[in-house]
């Protein structure tokens, strides 16, 4: 999810955010592909998730991670990205590199070398986001990437599970060996995982909240957290804001959901995004 740390609007300027869900036979990888245009210059920070982007910004193709703290960004007016979300728990597969060894944005060329270098060569051809973005489920297609099975599986169990031994046992590894994968993986332990999991459940609850559907304390006793303190310093840590200023972005999209960045697609129609 895509969080500006300055006014959302600009008078006559229009920032456009757009998820698709990806091809069938890539399902297992990538999350969604997306569509950005920032519409007036600001900084933006875009939220941990556990998940990884491949982000065409018209001069060089970048991966980008946010798994433990927020990554902040400026974009200018003009900005237009194209961009896919490896599946958290994937990235690590299709890349070819273990997680913990990646700062939240590299550029691929450093990993992939020529091949990185020919992708950035044939996206520089082509104008059309679409085109873009399929070229950049091709490039995923042909690392022919096999996520392990297990990790998936414990990412998903993450997601609502709070003690690492059932998530262990679900999985039939050790603990040991669950927190070995994930942080090849994913670039977190369990434990942290779980917390950036349960922070994206959070995510996904601002819009009801927004429109008085739902209180901040109803939400924190039904994500488990100890209370709605417990809650705060959890958005403050992992956004560097409290829920409230988090509802208020909500607040100026109350009709169209704002995104969020996870292992499962999501479509929303107009709204900031991750640029």
């Amino acid at each position: 999810m895509g969080v500006p740390l300055r006014p959302l609007a600009v008078a006559g300027a229009r920032s456009v955010y757009r998820e698709v869900a990806p091809p069938p036979t890539l399902t297992d990888v990538l999350a969604c592909g997306w569509h950005g245009h920032t519409g007036w210059a600001r900084p933006l920070r875009v939220l941990p998730d556990g998940c990884a982007d491949l982000v065409w910004d018209g001069d060089a193709l970048t991966v980008v991670v946010t798994v433990g703290a927020p990554v902040r960004l400026w974009v200018p007016a003009s900005a237009s990205r194209v961009g896919v979300r490896l599946r958290c728990g994937a990235a690590a597969a299709v890349l070819g590199t273990s997680m913990p060894e990646l700062p939240a944005m590299t550029k691929l060329s450093e990993l992939w070398g020529a091949d990185g270098r020919r992708a950035e060569e044939v996206l520089a051809t082509t104008a059309d986001p679409e085109d873009q973005r399929r070229i950049l489920e091709g490039l995923v297609a042909r690392r022919g990437a096999s996520p392990d099975r297990r990790v998936l599986a414990a990412v998903h169990a993450l997601g609502a599970a709070t003690r690492t031994s059932d998530v262990a046992d679900a999985v039939g590894v050790s603990e040991r060996a669950l927190r070995r994968h994930l942080v090849h993986a994913v670039g977190a332990g369990p434990k942290q995982l779980h917390r950036v999991r349960r922070f994206q459940r959070f995510l996904r609850l601002l819009e009801p909240l927004a429109v008085g559907r739902a209180s901040l304390a109803g939400v924190a006793a039904e994500l488990g957290y100890a209370d709605q303190s417990h809650l705060g310093r959890e958005c403050r840590r992992l956004s560097g804001s409290s829920p409230a200023a988090l509802v208020r972005v909500a607040e100026k999209f109350q009709t169209r959901p704002l995104p969020v960045r996870d292992d499962q697609p999501h479509v929303p129609h107009h709204n900031p995004g991750p640029l």
